[in-house]
């Protein structure tokens, strides 16, 4: 068994797939009207980013915490590119105890998700 994809419910599809493909980079795996499989690197899981139709029950899951980690070589230096692209962060690159460094920032629907570096 293996992760194969994450979720993420957003209110703007476009705004939302500019955001992973052209701020961040990601490449797209497959894409259908209002969703995309944006794919991290050859194997692994992905992001699958989905417009929630506003009657529908998922429109509630916009904007939250997704506990989803993206993994950098650089966390300080992630966090600079990408601020001065215009992500927003919650907070700057924080060492947790257990070692790692993590910083929060969030997409075009504020969802929030994570930048980890050692």
């Amino acid at each position: 068994m293996r992760l194969f994809a994450v979720r993420i419910f957003v209110d703007d599809y476009a705004a939302a797939r500019s955001f992973y493909v052209e701020t961040l980079g990601l490449p797209v795996a497959w894409e259908m009207a209002e969703l995309a499989a944006i794919g991290l690197d050859a194997g692994s899981a992905q992001l699958i980013v989905e417009a929630a139709q506003p009657q529908r029950p998922e429109a509630g899951l916009i904007g939250r915490f997704v506990g989803v980690s993206l993994q950098v070589e650089d966390v300080d230096q992630a966090y600079w590119s990408l601020g001065n692209r215009g992500v927003p962060f919650d907070t700057p690159p924080e060492r947790q105890v257990w070692g790692g460094t993590l910083a929060h920032f969030r997409d075009p629907a504020g969802n929030v998700l994570t930048l980890l570096g050692s």
